[in-house]
Formats: structure tokens, C-alpha cells, sequence
């Protein structure tokens, strides 16, 4: 959303902002001359054809965005800068949010902060947290220098053909290198025919540094005629590679190898893996590796020499030669490998015999990783070329074997045909038993080894460090932070480390391991080069080398995601070791011992160091498993009754069992022990008791049509017990545990288990406690042979009793197209349960008639192995028919554990207490100082004693007969609810403005706020409203997976309202004992009947923010809909045309009962002229839970008790009836009213105001009362914090965009039980009307305003000055002064006035302007901008257009005082507007001055209301009425073809005088020598005729 743009470096332009996420571009509307824009809109899709002129750009990552806290910036200054002069500074600050969602994001608007803060330009920048706001041009320098080991990018049909007409062999691929950068690309040149191409060349991109750009993309590419295709990407971190501290570097890399990997290296017309190769997923294969380099260049701006554009440019570098490097020569190093146990293989490919590879780079690649080069390109041996030419990287094991006779590689193991499990048949193995299969590899690469041994450390020290955290964390949560802070800290600190954690020069490749079937690639399992990277130092040493690690196989591709990625397609015991191949001499130091070395018959005897290809095993230990299965809790509903048929699946070595089917539950619990006999492992017991085998656990739904269908898995170790080892404590027998249930990469559930392994000798004996433990029988002959977990293992129990209250049933769905009619809710925990009344007609009344239920039930004493508690809700029908209708599993029953109250406590809800009584107590404080008063300190409570009205009014008139003049004191009806409602949110400046002076009206009003604005939901604030009424949704249907864009929520078919209490038998006698103990209500005293009750509910809609735009301008007409039970009031008259922060000011009546009609559904929809209206938002509220909560939500409690007036008593029960009513119900002693303001509950005192009367003239104890009633949380036992008058903030949701804020809607609901005398009309909050003022600008003069034009006679400088203005929204109402014409010095003088009558919001400070946006609008639409007076000085012309030349924007809520003079008067007045004072014409109303833009304007601001206007009218100009003097101007101001005397007089005349007469002169002398010369002739003739 774009809301305004500043200091927009132009002239008098028409700004558009363009926002542009890939291909697709947005844009705003147009504001015409200004500098400021002021959109507030969201950006729409109106692609029209536009041209212009670029002011600037701002860049960032989406990821970025993401990154940051709830995924966005909110009211955040981008600040622009010019990509093609990267010498200019800043171009200007465009003020924006910006929101990025994922799957199951939920966005939350924040909280707006102050104005004044948001305006602070350089102190709410759009940057992440740490960047500094003056960032530097920088150039980053991307150096391609070659690459290796590419993949065939054709078909040898392809290459067949080719070789035919060219004669030759080539290599099937033409590689480039491209690099994204920024929004940016730059591409190298194409090397044809290369699978080893050499570049040399640098992409050099011009960015501000720090980027918010985070990642750089490099990618090869092969160049086709038709379509380029990727070959593999690799993306750069610049976090990874730079350090911001102040020892710190730039973004530095290599030169070093980077590996690619993608999609297998076969070719294919249609790649399914594609994606892979374009970097979106993980890598299935190696496809090449490229050297690289990236530097950073911080830029000087003052250097000439720069070159200003930001072009990508592409430019030839010198090679690099790794033989002058020692870590760039290739070293010979060794892969060796050995399949311990292959198990959990799926059916799918158990037909066929299977094969395992080890590949690393393209070594070991048997199907598809030769590329055989080019004929021309041969090995050169060492020492021919000072630069040694890399390798190819591909398995020629017969190269090998002729510079290494000694080893020749083995890359797979034997193909073998599997063989099914024991006792279970849905899983293979393949029967190794005794002999082991080996692989070895020998591969070559460059020794960077350091690299990855700096990374193993820093991966040991953050193990360390997690460990070491996670122990503090435990320990601090109980002595000083919460456990949310403590967790966010965790989770910063985590993120902080995986940073640096990640090795990006890594030089050897990945290594992977592929399950061939049939020659063909099915699963796979990427295991990183540097966790099995040998050292002779532990630290340096790879956490997994050197060790059997459990490898679990996955589909490639997108077919490892979803159910079918869910099924493990392997699992492998793998132990692996790498390292160089002089080192391999410890390659098999980390195998269970026990073992013989089988070497290949074809390397011949006698060679020791040959590896081995398999290891026979000689030495084996036979255990047996016990797998204590006791129960699960909320797992995956897998069945569309919402519950799952749920069984376990057990895996261990080859072996495996399940255990029984429980029906229709998502907590089964199966106490149940698996036993697994005659397990064999192999090597010694010692080492297998270091580290045991894992267990596989799967759970899976049982359909009665179809296989299982899969819940999730999870691992576990098993506690190990030697034969010589004694079976007691403390390791044995071993205690349950919880274990997380994964399903993909979300949790479906926890698993309570044991698991331990005995092991067994062949002959069992008494000593030493050698023999097994003995097993248990079975104990439930209806179970048949199922055996219990141990009593040791199983907790130990108590006898609990568990009180259900069954309140009522709400919001039930059909069911098979049939309506619920006769509910029944059934309770089930450990077996036991209880069964509510049934519900005779649910759709009459949906609650019970028999509240209370118990029953009683043997349950663990350790209350974290307490099991769920299940609730069921069934309809029965016609013939005995039960149908579930839904249900719900309460995981954990801690919260609903009774405690008896603590009788040494003050309350039990001290929560919020200290906030809101300092809050009173702050302006109380005030008032006592003002008024001299002092507090009574009474007990735990600070009292101050306030003047009554009467007092205060004594001490006025006092005043005035003293003679003090007092200002106009303040009229109660000059001030509504909306004054009450700005000064709570701290904005109302109306007030302010307007009254100076602290009266006690004033005091009086800020005593009385409403309240709190709440900036969230009411129930988020109060616990949903559950202080003793719980709601549980009910699920039906099948749980949606990630995957598949479901959610919960779609799965809700009803709710079910009541509560649970807990409790450990025998309950104490003192809770029997007390007063008024009601037996047949149990531990739930006290509450209210549930019969239907008819209630007025009143709901009062103030204002929304931020709607979603619903019309394709950006906008929305948005009016309010209220819906509750079958009421329904739209508000489709009153709809507000094209607002997205629409102002409703409304309030509703609807009569409901309760329960029947108790969901209210407040919701704003968009009017449409055509078509349906759609629906923007909606939110939900639960009335009946407000209702019957003891925080008493029905009406909020005001601070001031008042009888008229705008801050009139709501409640129909006066502050004295409710906490008589609170006293009665609760069984407190009290109220007593005493002498002096004192009032006594509870054995406490209150004190409150004093000598207080009604609307009657009579004493009155109401505010006694109400002292008491908003310090209720101090009561003790029965305390709690009664919600005061307020107003609640809620989201606006749309169902079909799931957690996605559509916005936010103001409002609160009261509600009046119709049994109960009738409330008052409700509060006026109707929207405040805009006041009408008129602002009147005289432009006085102008000073030192830029010479224009050149005169065409004297070619002096000169302008013809004029000033134009106008206030912002309002440019058609421009308005021009007269011209200064020819101005010789910039002075120009005007009087000349301007008037602009407009609509304010004193409390908002904005200008309201209806208009229509065209012709072709349907009605007028309301904008609400900031008050902005524009003052342009122009150069007028008369044959052409007028020149521009300067403007000046000020804000008339806060703008720079005037200079007095011009002297004083300078741009400094503009550039540090923060740091000098400034002032409001509101305030001031009348302010005169001169002001700088490209030259100095005298200006005089009047302000006045419409009233004032209309009783002193002002001309426009110099007119009448009240005309301005015409300015003293110098003779040379005017137009010459106007007064063309006059002209010649001042413009000619006044400059060449002298030269004018020289002229005329000369003129009139030749003249009379004309006469004289032409009369010569005949005169002469003439005398001599006479003479004659």
C-alpha cells in the first residue's frame, strides 16, 4: 500500500509510483503538480501505456521482507535514488506498507504509531534492522573464470547428425554463466561445444551496499536456438560471505569451486526434475562445478572518472593459475563405504534385484556421468604447462587403473533380490546377514580441506553451545524471563549461528547415495562431503565419518513430496569415511569390530592396501526388543469422521510387529509390549552399547477397503542391557517417553513408549543376574494374547474423580445431509467415562438440563502421562441408531486440575491491576495539584479525595467576584463521545487547541475516557471469556496436510460449552463444609441456570482501518452488516463510497435469546452497483460467553458516574445494584456505606469522592459504589477485574483467504437482559462533521526569484513573475496572482489575496474534499488528505508555455515560523525543519512572513472559520469587499504591446538616448546635405543664366 511520497527531487511534476515484482507491474493513480503526493490507496492493476520521466528507484528482496517481524514493513520511507547517476544523492522518500505471505501466515496490522513519529524521514526508514540509512554505491565484481564436468545437454541422435556433417566429434552442450543480481542480469559469452568451457570474464553489477538484496544467482546454462535451458544453480549468500562488525570485511569469495547440482545427468526431452536445475528443491545429482570469485568495490562519488550509470557490464579478466596456489592442486582422495543392513525397502521394487551407488562429483556415475571430451582435447602431462589443466571429473575407471594399477574403483554393490520382513510382509531387506557389501572411489580435488575443517569445528561448537543454551533456558524460565522471551532469544540466537555455520566455498562436491533398480535411478540420500570428511584432529573431524549412521532414502524430485514422499523408500545402516588416499589407512578404524577383509579377485593377491568389497562378519550378538507401546496422543485424523483406526508398525534391524487395531480414537492407548526374539546385530557389545541401532516407529489408519493409510513416524534409541548387567536402577526397567510424531514436515501427534534391548546368551544362567526379566502374561482374556507393559514400566496410579459440567451444544452441522436433532455428548478418559442427558429437540434448546456429571477414573500420578480426554458427540436417531457427529481430544488436562484457593492471597486476578491504577491514579494527581488537594494514603490503596461539582462551581464564582479574569470556560455540549474516544488513543488535538487552561471540566473529561481503546480482541485480553465456561470445537472429516491447502478450521462441525474439573480423591472436608454447598454441583458452585434468556444486544460500530481494496481502482465502498441468529440489518444505504478507512459511527439494536441465538457476525461488505455485493471482512463473537463471564462483559464499567450529558450511565443497574448483585452472588460481606466517603466489602475500606448528588438534588452513594467496582480485582476469593467502558479492536476475516487480516474493525456490544428494567437510548456516535474554514493567503512581495528571460532589445536578465497556489486535493481551484512583468532583480510585489474554503477534521488533521473521480462516477468519494498550502512562483510567456521556477510546500499543522525579513530568510529554514520549532495556523490563525523556495516569498496566512468568513467577506485579488492597496511597482513593470509608449520610453529610450540622438544627428545632416547637393545644380545654373 502507497500512502505518500516527500521531497521529490523535480519540477513541478506528476508523480506515479510503479511497484514491480518480476514481470508484473502496478501502479497508483496520478497526483497532478506536486512534489508531496498523498495517495493512500493500494496499488491496482491499471497497466496503461505511460511514459515520464524516472525520479527514482528503491530495491529489495521479497525475502527480506519476509524475514522481518510478522512478515512486512508498516508505514516505512523508502528512499529513491537514481540507477543511471549514482553520484546524486537522495531523490526523494516514498512512505509505503509492504506484506508478504506465505501458506499459513497470519498477518496482523500493527499498532499505528504517532504521526509525528512516522513523519521522522530518516528515523522510520523502510531498511531491516542494523542497515544504516546512508548506504554507499558500490560495485560488485562477479569474475566467471571456467567450469568442469558438464552434463550431455542433447541426444546422441543429435550428436550422431552433427558428427555426420561436421566430421567430428563435439561436445553436446554450448554453456553460458548467468548472474542475477538485484533485479539485474548479466550474462557471459557462449563457449560452443565445451564440457570443460573457460570464460575469463567479469559481470559487474552497480548496487548501494549494503543490498537488501540478499542472495546473488549464478547459473549455467546451455544456449539452444529454440529455448535456453538450465544446467545447474548456485545461489551466494552475501551474510555468508561478508562480516558487518568492526573487524569486519565486504562480501568476499574465493576464487573457488563451486558445486551444482540438479536434476540426474541424463538427458531427456521432457526433464521432469527440471525445477532442479533452476535451484527450486533440493539436488538429486551433481551436474558441474564453476570457479568463481565475487570482491566488492565501495565507489567514490567525488572521483570524475566514475562512470555514473548502473548498467550491468561484462568485461575480460586475466586467468587464474592454480598451480601457484598450493590448495588449488589437485589431491587424490578416498571414498570408502560399507552397507551394514538395508532394510524398510518398498514392495513396489521388491520384485527386482537392487543395487546401491555411491557417487561423489561425477565419480562413481555409472549410468550417466561420462562426458567424454573432445579429441582435441587431451591430458597434458605434468609439467608441459606452467597452468595445470583440471580434469575431467567423470568414473574412467580404466584411466585409473593405468596410472594406479594398484586400485580400480568400485562404485555399487552387487545386485541383489530382497527379501521380505519378518513377521511383517509390507517392507523388503536385502539379506546381508554375515557379509557386508563395500564400495571405494578415487577422485581427485583440489586440497581445500581447511575449509571444511573450520566448518566442523564451528558445527561442534554450536552442538556445545545448544546444548549449554538449552539447559540455561530451562533454569531461567523458572528464576527471571517468561518463557516466550526466552524462546524468541533462542530462536535469534539460532537463526544468528546457521549464518555462519555454512561453508560457501565448499570445493568437494556432495556426496550421493542412489538405490538402482533394473538399471534405473528410484531413491536417493544427499549426504554433505565436510560430515565425513576425515582429520587426524576430533575437532576438525566430520561429525558423521568414520561412523554407522542411519541413512533413510527418498523418492527425486516433486515425488518426494506429499503422502508419496512420506513412505521411506530405504533404510540403510551406512558407514562412510573420506579423506586423502594416504590417509586411507584408517579408513576402517570406525567399523563394529569383528569382521574379515574380502578383497577383489581381480587386483590380484598380496596387495595389503587394496580396500576391501566386502567385510564378513564373525562376531554377532543376539538381543531381544521389548517395545513397551502405552498410548498416543492427538494424532492425524485420517478418517472423515474426524478420528483415525490407528496401529503402530515397529521397525528394528530386520525385523518388525504391529500392534492391535483401536477403533475410532486420536489418542489410542494400546498397553501393549512387543517382544522381538532372536535380533542379531554384529561386532562387540560394548560398541553397541555406545550406540544402539534406531527403531523405527510408524503409525498407521486401518481402512476396512484399501491398504493403511500412513500417520506419521518417529524414532527412538533403545535402552541397551548387557548379559553381565544388572535389570534394576537406575537404568532399568526404562521409563516412558514422548516421542514427536512427524508426518512430512508436520507434527501428527506424540508417542508414550519404552523401548529396551536385552541382550541374550546361548545358555541361560542364574548368575550375575544374567537371566532375561520375566514376561507378564496376558491379563485381558478379551484382548486374547496381547502382552500389558510391565508394572514397572507402566506409571504408577491415583483414583481422581472428574466433574464434567455439560452446558449446551452450538453452531452443529448437518450430517449426511440430515440435521442434528437429538445430541448426546459422550466423555471417555483411560476407559472410563460419562454420558451427558440427551438433548430432546436441539434446534428449541441446545443445552442440557442436567448440568453436572462425574465420574471417577485410575490415572497416572505423573500428571505429564496423563492421558486425553476424548469428547464425542452423537445424535441418535430412529431404531437405536447413534451417528458421531464430531469430536475432540483435550490433550492435556493440567489446566482443569482443581487447586483450592489460597486463603493467604489478596485475589485471584491481579493481572492488569498495576497498569490501570497508576493510569487513574496519574491524572488524579494532576487534578490534586491543580487544585490543591491531598491524597489519603488508606491501606494497599491510594484514595484521592475529588471537589464535587458544587465545590468546584463555588471556587469560579469565588473567583469572579474577585474580579479574575477568566478565559471562556469550556461548555460541556461543545464536547460527544468522539472527544471522550480521540483523548483515549491520543490524538485528540481538538481539545488542546481550543482550551488552553486546566479546568476541571477538562479533568473531568480526561477522568472519564472511555476507557481503554483495545488494540486487539476482547477476548484475547480475558482469556476468551473460559473463566468457567470452556467451548471445544468439534472436528469432523479428514485432517488436510500441508500440502494439500487444508486447515482445521474447514473441519469444524459444532462446539461443545461446559468445563472440566479435576481432582485427586478424597476431596478435603473443608470445601464440603462451606456455606451453601450444593452436592449435586460439585466443584462448580455458584453458577447460573442455563435456561434461554431473551437479551437487547446493542452493537456500536465505530470506524474500520485498513480494508482490503475490493474494485479494481484500489478502493472500496464499504457499509456494516450484523447478523445474529436470524436477524440480519444491512446498512447498504449508508455505504461509504471508495474508503478503505471508512468512519461508520453507528450503532445497532437486535433482540436475541440465548443460547439459540448467540453468535454475532459484524461484517463489511463492498457495494457494488452491479451484481452482488462482496464481502470484505467479517468477525465472529461470542455473546453468550461475555454474557455469563464473571469479568461481567455486558456492559463496561465507566470511570465517572454521570446521569446526562455525553458521558451519560449506560447500565440500566446503577453502580450501587451491581455491586450489591456482585456482593450477593459472590456471598461477600458487604456493601456498608459510612460517614466521610468510606465504604467497606469484604473487610476492606474504600474511600471515594464525598458530598456527591443525583439528578434529584439528593445525597448519593453511586460513586462510593463505583470506586469499589473499578478496584474489584482487590477483593479477595471472589476479585476479579470487571471490564471497563472500552472500545475493542477486531480483525476482519474472509473465508476464502484464510488468516489473511482483510483489516480492522472498531466496535464494542452491550447487552441488556430483557427481564431487566429497559436501558437508555443508545450513545450518539454518529461521525463527526467536518468544520468549514476559509483560509485567506495574501502574497505580499517576492525577493531574489530567478531571471528567467533574456530582453530582445537590451538582453538583460528579467522575469515576469507570478505566484500560484493552491491546497493539496484542491488543484483545480488554483489561483494566480497578477504579473510582475520584467522584473530586473526577482523582487516582485503583488497584495494580490487567495482564498480556499475547505472542510477540516480538527481531531484528524486532515482536509475532507467529496468530489467525483470522472465523469463516469456513480456518486462522490471522500478523501481525507493532510492540510497543505502550495505556493508555485512561475515566469509567465505569452507565445509559449510558462516556465517553472520554484515552490514551497507547507503543512499547515506544522510549518516553519516566517523570517521577519528577507535577509533572514534562507533554505535552512526548509532543510532543518526537525530541529527548528514550528507552528499550526490552526492555532495561530493568523501568521505572516517570508518564507524561501528558488527565491523568498512574503506571505501573510489568515485562517477563519465559515461564521467569521461570512461575517467579514474578503475579495479575491485586490477586489472588494476589504480590497488590498495595488502595489508600488517600478515603472519598467509592464507589457510593451500594451502601453507601447510607455515601452519605448523605458526599454529604448531609457538605454540608448545618446545613441538615438547621435542618429538623428547624423540623419538630419545628411538630409541637409542631400538638399544641398541636389539644389547645388539648379542654383548654379541658375546664376550663371542670370548672370548670363
Amino acid at each position: 500500500m502507497l500512502i505518500e511520497a516527500r521531497q521529490l527531487i523535480g519540477l513541478n511534476m506528476d508523480p506515479v509510483v510503479c511497484v514491480e515484482i518480476g514481470d508484473d507491474k502496478k501502479y497508483t493513480s496520478m497526483k497532478e503538480s506536486t512534489n508531496c503526493p498523498y495517495y493512500n490507496e493500494v496499488i491496482h492493476s491499471k497497466n496503461l501505456l505511460r511514459s515520464g520521466t524516472l525520479v527514482g528507484t528503491f530495491k529489495m528482496d521479497v525475502g527480506t521482507v519476509y524475514s522481518q517481524p510478522e512478515h512486512q514493513f508498516y508505514h516505512k520511507w523508502s528512499i529513491l535514488s537514481d540507477p543511471d547517476d549514482v553520484t546524486a544523492g537522495c531523490k526523494g522518500y516514498v512512505k509505503c506498507d509492504i506484506a508478504v505471505v506465505g501458506k499459513g501466515d497470519n498477518i496482523k496490522t500493527p499498532h499505528k504509531a504517532n504521526e509525528t513519529d512516522e513523519d521522522d524521514l530518516e528515523g522510520n526508514l523502510l531498511l531491516p534492522e542494523g542497515i544504516a540509512a546512508e548506504r554507499q554505491w558500490a560495485r560488485f565484481y562477479v569474475k566467471i573464470y571456467r567450469a568442469e564436468g558438464l552434463p550431455k545437454m542433447n541426444t546422441n541422435l543429435m550428436a550422431n547428425v552433427k558428427k555426420a556433417f561436421i566430421g567430428e566429434h563435439r561436445d553436446l552442450v554450448d554453456p553460458y554463466v548467468q548472474v542475477q543480481f538485484a533485479g539485474q542480469k548479466g550474462k557471459t559469452s557462449v563457449q560452443r561445444s565445451s564440457y570443460e568451457p573457460i570464460w575469463n570474464e567479469q559481470v559487474v553489477f552497480t548496487e548501494l551496499f549494503p543490498p537488501l538484496c540478499k542472495r546473488l544467482k549464478v547459473q549455467i546454462r546451455d544456449s539452444d536456438k529454440v529455448n535456453d535451458v538450465a544446467i545447474g544453480t548456485h545461489f551466494v549468500d552475501l551474510r555468508k560471505i561478508s562480516n558487518d562488525g568492526d573487524k569486519g570485511f565486504l562480501p568476499t569469495l574465493g576464487p573457488a569451486w563451486v558445486n551444482m547440482y540438479g536434476s540426474t545427468r541424463q538427458y531427456t526431452l521432457i526433464d521432469e526434475h527440471q525445477d532442479l536445475n533452476e535451484g527450486l528443491g533440493e539436488g538429486v545429482s551433481f551436474r558441474a562445478r564453476l570457479l568463481l570469485s565475487i570482491a566488492v568495490e565501495i565507489l567514490d562519488t567525488t572521483s570524475p572518472e566514475l562512470i555514473s550509470s548502473t548498467e550491468v557490464q561484462v568485461e575480460n579478466v586475466s586467468n587464474i593459475s592454480e598451480v601457484r596456489r598450493p590448495d588449488y592442486r589437485h589431491n587424490e582422495f578416498f571414498l570408502f563405504g560399507s552397507f551394514l543392513e538395508a532394510t524398510m525397502i518398498d514392495r513396489k521394487i521388491g520384485d527386482k534385484a537392487i543395487s546401491f551407488e555411491i557417487t561423489i562429483g561425477n565419480y562413481g556415475n555409472q549410468i550417466d556421468g561420462v562426458s567424454k571430451p573432445s579429441l582435441a582435447k587431451k591430458k597434458k602431462k605434468d609439467g608441459e604447462n606452467e597452468e595445470e589443466q583440471s580434469e575431467l571429473i567423470q568414473n574412467s575407471s580404466e584411466d585409473e587403473a593405468d596410472e594406479d594399477g594398484d586400485l580400480v574403483s568400485v562404485s555399487s554393490t552387487p545386485p541383489m533380490k530382497p527379501s521380505l520382513f519378518v513377521l511383517y510382509r509390507n517392507y523388503f531387506h536385502l539379506p546381508y546377514f554375515e557379509k557386508k557389501p563395500c564400495v571405494y572411489i578415487k577422485s581427485w580435488w583440489q586440497d581445500q580441506r581447511r575449509r571444511l575443517y573450520n566448518s566442523n569445528m564451528m558445527d561442534k561448537i554450536a552442538d556445545k553451545l545448544d546444548i549449554s543454551i538449552v539447559q540455561s533456558v530451562k533454569e531461567l524460565k523458572q528464576v527471571i524471563f517468561g518463557e516466550r522471551t526466552l524462546n524468541k532469544l533462542l530462536i535469534t540466537y539460532q537463526s544468528t549461528l546457521s549464518i555462519y555455520l555454512v561453508q560457501p566455498q565448499h570445493s568437494i562436491p556432495d556426496v550421493f547415495v542412489w538405490m538402482r533398480s533394473n538399471n534405473k535411478r528410484i531413491a536417493y540420500a544427499r549426504i554433505p562431503s565436510k560430515d565425513i570428511l576425515y582429520s587426524i584432529v576430533d575437532e576438525e573431524m566430520g561429525k558423521d565419518c568414520g561412523k554407522v549412521k542411519a541413512v533413510f532414502l527418498k523418492l527425486p524430485g516433486k515425488k518426494g513430496f506429499g503422502p508419496a514422499g512420506w513412505t521411506v523408500q530405504a533404510k540403510l545402516e551406512l558407514y562412510l569415511w573420506l579423506g586423502l588416499n594416504k590417509q586411507r589407512k584408517d579408513f576402517l578404524t570406525g567399523l563394529p569390530n569383528g569382521f574379515e577383509e574380502i578383497k577383489s579377485a581381480q587386483m590380484g593377491h598380496g596387495l595389503q592396501s587394496v580396500p576391501p568389497v566386502s567385510l564378513v562378519y564373525n562376531m554377532k550378538q543376539v538381543f531381544q526388543l521389548r517395545a513397551h507401546m502405552y498410548q498416543a496422543r492427538s494424532l492425524f485424523a485420517a478418517d472423515n469422521s474426524g478420528l483415525s483406526d490407528p496401529f503402530a508398525r515397529v521397525f528394528f534391524s530386520t525385523h518388525s510387529q504391529v500392534t492391535e487395531v483401536l477403533s475410532e480414537t486420536l489418542c489410542p492407548t494400546w498397553d501393549q509390549l512387543l517382544v522381538f526374539d532372536d535380533v542379531e546385530l554384529f561386532g562387540e557389545a560394548s560398541e553397541l552399547r555406545d550406540d544402539p541401532p534406531i527403531i523405527v516407529v510408524e503409525l498407521y489408519d486401518q481402512d476396512t477397503v484399501g491398504k493403511a493409510e500412513f500417520i506419521g513416524r518417529t524414532f527412538a534409541k533403545p535402552t541397551l542391557k548387557m548379559c553381565d548387567e544388572y535389570y534394576g536402577p537406575p537404568r532399568f526397567p526404562p521409563q516412558l517417553e514422548y516421542y514427536q510424531i512427524y508426518r512430512g514436515n508436520c507434527t501428527a501427534g506424540e508417542l508414550l513408549a519404552a523401548f529396551e534391548l536385552l541382550q541374550v546368551t546361548k545358555k541361560h544362567t542364574q548368575e550375575n543376574g544374567s537371566e532375561l526379566p520375566p514376561l507378564e502374561g496376558p491379563t485381558d482374556s478379551e484382548r486374547g494374547p496381547v502382552l500389558p507393559v510391565p508394572l514397572g514400566i507402566r506409571p504408577i496410579l491415583s483414583r481422581y474423580r472428574i466433574e464434567v459440567l455439560f452446558w449446551g451444544l452450538r453452531d452443529l452441522k448437518r450430517i449426511n445431509l440430515a440435521q442434528v436433532d437429538r445430541p448426546r455428548v459422550d466423555i471417555e478418559c483411560a476407559g472410563r467415562g460419562v454420558q451427558s442427558v440427551l438433548i430432546q429437540n436441539y434446534k428449541k434448546n441446545p443445552n442440557f438440563s442436567t448440568l453436572v456429571k462425574w465420574f471417577e477414573v485410575d490415572l497416572p500420578e505423573n500428571e505429564l502421562l496423563h492421558p486425553p480426554l476424548n469428547i464425542r458427540v452423537v445424535d441418535c436417531r430412529a431404531f437405536g441408531r447413534y451417528i458421531l457427529v464430531g469430536s475432540h481430544a483435550v490433550s492435556s488436562l493440567r489446566r482443569f486440575i482443581y487447586s483450592t484457593p489460597d486463603k493467604t492471597s489478596n485475589n485471584w486476578a491481579t493481572a492488569g491491576t498495576n497498569t490501570q491504577v497508576n493510569y487513574n491514579m496519574f491524572f488524579i494527581v494532576i487534578y490534586c495539584i491543580t487544585f490543591h488537594e491531598e491524597p489519603i494514603n488508606c491501606g494497599m490503596l491510594c484514595v484521592y479525595l475529588l471537589p464535587t461539582e458544587e465545590e468546584s462551581d463555588k471556587k469560579k464564582k469565588k473567583k469572579k467576584k474577585k474580579g479574575v479574569e477568566e478565559e471562556d470556560e469550556t461548555d460541556e455540549r461543545t464536547l460527544d463521545w468522539w472527544s471522550k474516544y480521540f483523548a483515549s488513543i491520543e490524538t485528540l488535538k481538538e481539545v488542546c487547541l481550543f482550551y488552553s487552561c486546566i479546568l476541571y471540566l477538562h479533568l473531568r473529561m480526561f477522568l472519564s475516557l472511555p476507557s481503554q481503546v483495545y488494540n486487539k480482541e476482547l477476548e484475547s485480553e480475558y482469556g476468551n471469556f473460559e473463566d468457567w465456561l470452556h467451548t471445544f470445537n468439534l472436528y469432523r472429516g479428514k485432517a488436510g496436510d500441508d500440502d494439500e491447502h487444508a486447515l482445521d478450521d474447514d473441519r469444524i462441525v459444532g462446539r461443545f460449552k461446559g468445563s472440566l474439573c479435576m481432582y485427586k480423591l478424597p476431596v478435603s472436608e473443608e470445601i464440603t463444609r462451606e456455606a451453601g454447598f450444593d452436592p449435586n454441583m460439585g466443584m462448580f458452585q455458584s453458577i447460573p441456570h442455563n435456561d434461554p434468556i431473551n437479551v437487547l444486544v446493542r452493537v456500536y460500530v465505530v470506524r474500520a482501518t485498513d480494508l482490503h481494496p475490493a474494485d479494481i481502482n484500489g478502493k472500496a465502498d464499504p457499509y456494516v452488516a450484523i447478523k445474529l441468529g436470524k436477524s440480519e440489518v444491512k446498512d447498504k444505504e449508508n455505504y461509504i463510497s471508495k474508503q478503505l478507512n471508512p468512519v461508520f459511527g453507528k450503532s445497532f439494536d437486535i433482540e436475541a435469546t440465548f443460547p439459540m441465538e448467540s453468535m454475532l457476525t459484524v461484517s463489511v461488505y463492498d457495494w457494488d452497483l452491479v451484481g452482488t455485493d462482496d464481502l470484505i471482512g467479517e468477525t465472529k463473537i461470542d455473546l453468550e460467553n461475555r454474557f455469563y463471564s464473571k469479568y461481567r462483559a455486558t456492559c463496561g464499567i465507566s470511570s465517572n458516574y454521570s446521569v446526562h450529558g455525553y458521558n451519560v450511565w449506560r447500565d440500566p443497574m446503577k453502580p450501587s445494584q451491581i455491586l450489591a448483585k456482585l456482593c450477593k452472588d459472590g456471598k461477600i460481606d458487604g456493601p456498608h456505606y459510612g460517614p466521610g466517603g468510606k465504604v467497606k466489602v469484604a473487610n476492606r475500606i474504600f474511600l471515594g469522592p464525598t458530598e456527591m448528588e443525583d439528578e434529584n438534588g439528593m445525597q448519593t452513594e453511586e460513586h462510593l459504589a463505583l470506586t469499589v467496582l473499578t478496584h474489584w480485582e482487590e477483593i479477595p476469593r471472589m476479585g476479579c477485574k470487571l471490564i471497563p467502558e472500552h472500545v475493542e479492536t477486531r480483525p476482519l476475516l474472509n473465508p476464502d483467504k484464510p488468516g489473511i487480516e482483510q483489516g480492522r474493525i472498531e466496535m464494542w456490544v452491550d447487552m441488556f437482559p430483557m427481564d431487566m428494567p429497559a436501558p437508555g437510548p443508545a450513545i450518539d456516535t454518529a461521525p463527526r462533521k467536518p468544520k468549514r474554514y476559509e483560509l485567506r493567503v495574501i502574497i505580499w512581495n517576492t525577493d531574489e526569484v530567478i531571471l528567467e528571460d533574456d530582453d530582445y532589445f537590451t538582453g538583460e536578465k528579467s522575469s515576469d513573475i507570478f505566484v500560484r497556489g493552491w491546497l493539496k486535493g484542491q488543484q483545480e481551484d488554483k489561483q494566480d496572482t497578477d504579473v510582475h512583468y520584467h522584473s530586473l532583480t526577482g523582487e516582485g510585489n503583488f497584495n494580490w489575496r487567495f482564498v480556499f474554503p475547505f472542510d477540516y477534521l480538527m481531531a484528524e488533521e486532515k482536509i475532507v474534499i467529496s468530489k467525483k473521480e470522472s465523469m463516469f462516477s456513480w456518486d462522490e468519494t471522500e478523501y481525507k488528505i493532510p492540510p497543505r498550502l502550495t505556493l508555485q512562483v512561475w515566469d509567465a510567456d505569452h507565445f509559449s508555455a510558462d516556465d517553472f521556477l520554484g515552490a514551497i510546500e507547507l503543512d499547515l499543522n506544522r510549518f516553519p515560523r516566517g523570517a521577519k525579513t528577507a535577509k533572514q530568510c534562507s533554505l535552512d529554514m526548509i532543510r532543518n525543519e526537525h530541529e527548528l520549532p514550528t507552528i499550526s495556523i490552526f492555532k495561530q490563525k493568523r501568521v505572516k512572513g517570508w518564507w524561501p523556495f528558488v527565491g523568498k516569498v512574503e506571505a501573510e496566512l489568515h485562517l477563519v472559520t465559515a461564521e467569521e468568513a461570512e461575517k467579514c467577506p474578503v475579495g479575491l485579488g485586490r477586489n472588494e469587499p476589504d480590497p488590498l492597496e495595488k502595489p508600488n511597482r517600478p515603472d519598467t513593470s509592464l507589457m510593451w504591446f500594451l502601453g507601447p509608449l510607455k515601452a519605448m520610453r523605458y526599454f529604448i529610450w531609457h538605454n540608448y538616448r545618446w545613441l538615438i540622438l547621435k542618429v538623428l544627428g547624423l540623419i538630419l545632416l545628411l538630409l541637409m546635405l542631400g538638399v544641398f547637393l541636389y539644389s547645388l545644380p539648379g542654383y548654379l545654373v541658375k546664376k550663371i543664366y542670370i548672370g548670363s
